[in-house]
């Protein structure tokens, strides 16, 4: 069950260890925690959870990628030093029209794959449309990897040897087009490689891994299969100059965001992931409301799951409203497709409820005249910049 399409297209549906570095900023000031990390992800990730995490000297799963965030929010404001894909000698790539070719291919699938946030990055300049398409065609020949159709062949020597693969792509040294589109990307936009090495990570977990034992697990497996995309596109798609926000904030939002999504696709996919031998979801919880493995396998609608359901989903739209935050804070050219995943995304959980919990035998989806009328409201809510949607938030208190 992998998966990666973006903070937007989140996988799972065919939607990934944090480090554990330890970050000072160069100016020596520890930065702090935001609220909407603090609050929103302990509320959301249930009290059991981090009741356990307290109580247990290892760290939990939010701390650990609360450092990942902060080591991509440092490299943002640092702004590393920009390296020319164009001044490494790289057989068949060493001119201009190779490597348009080479993004030209990325947006050919990305088209393909993605639609509509596809159109969307038609909206972006053109140097950060061609950035993100490079990074979405990474996230979808990784997510193959393991959910393609050799899924079957893969062995974690050959994740070994796609993450090596990976680091030659930073260092400049890419083994195709594909590559070489993503390789002048990382050379011109503060991404850190920590976020892709996290995604290679939760494709290991889904080839040894079929069971979480509570959300603290589940969590950290959203962060790897596509919270980590917040983190490598929001260098590209940048926050607007008007932003009062911090940086750290604007990543918290977007990893909300791909953490709403992956907790989306597992509760639509749960008969489709039964299938296959895999549960997606706490035991814990799972034990708490009187259900088991085995009713999960038989898959009979109850008053039980149904209120297990209300549950799993309500703590998705709690994650959901955390990304609406900063997606109002994203630069203007860059909010409409991700306002658009946001809000056709949130229309699953509204159709999970209208077939009455049943996502065993029916695959909840948003119809075409719902996602025609988002696309026009997305649009809307594009263009209400960070000071108009601070002015709103006040107006309705």
């Amino acid at each position: 069950m992998a998966g990666v399409l973006l903070w937007v297209i989140s996988p799972k549906e065919n939607a990934v260890g944090a480090s554990l570095f330890s970050l000072t900023p160069k100016s020596g000031k520890q930065l702090g925690r935001s609220k909407l990390c603090s609050s929103t992800l302990r509320f959301c990730s249930g009290v059991s959870a981090f009741s356990g995490a307290m109580a247990n000297p290892v760290r939990s799963s939010e701390d650990k990628v609360y450092e990942a965030v902060l080591k991509q929010a440092a490299l943002v404001k640092e702004q590393k030093e920009e390296r020319s894909l164009l001044d490494v000698e790289v057989e068949g790539m060493s001119n201009w029209d190779l490597l348009k070719e080479a993004y030209d291919r990325c947006g050919e699938v990305c088209a393909e794959y993605a639609k509509t946030f596809y159109l969307g990055t038609l909206l972006m300049t053109p140097e950060r449309r061609r950035a993100v398409w490079s990074i979405y065609v990474w996230c979808r020949r990784t997510d193959e990897l393991v959910d393609g159709p050799n899924a079957s062949h893969i062995t974690p020597k050959a994740l070994d040897r796609w993450e090596q693969r990976l680091n030659d792509v930073f260092e400049g040294r890419p083994y195709d087009m594909y590559d070489a589109a993503l390789s002048d990307t990382v050379s011109k936009y503060p991404v850190d490689i920590q976020p892709f090495k996290d995604m290679v990570e939760g494709m290991r977990m889904d080839l040894i891994k079929s069971r979480y034992q509570n959300f603290d697990e589940l969590y950290l497996y959203c962060y790897y299969v596509a919270g980590t995309v917040g983190l490598m596109t929001v260098p590209v798609m940048g926050i607007a100059p008007q932003s009062k926000a911090t940086t750290e904030s604007v990543y918290n939002a977007a990893l909300a965001l791909g953490i709403a999504n992956q907790l989306t696709n597992i509760l639509r996919d749960v008969g489709e992931d039964a299938r296959r031998g895999r549960i997606y979801l706490p035991l814990d919880e799972l034990a708490q409301a009187g259900l088991s493995d085995d009713d999960i396998f038989k898959g009979k609608v109850t008053n039980k799951w149904r209120s297990f359901m209300k549950g799993q989903i309500k703590r998705a739209r709690m994650f959901f409203d955390a990304a609406e935050k900063g997606v109002t804070q994203l630069n203007g050219a860059s909010r409409w497709p991700v306002w658009a995943s946001l809000l056709l995304y949130r229309q699953i959980l509204d159709a999970i409820e209208a077939n009455d919990y049943d996502n065993f035998t029916k695959r909840a989806y948003v119809d075409k005249a719902k996602k025609l009328l988002s696309l026009p409201i997305a649009y809307g809510k594009a263009f209400l910049g960070p000071s108009k949607s601070a002015e709103l938030a006040k107006c309705s208190i």
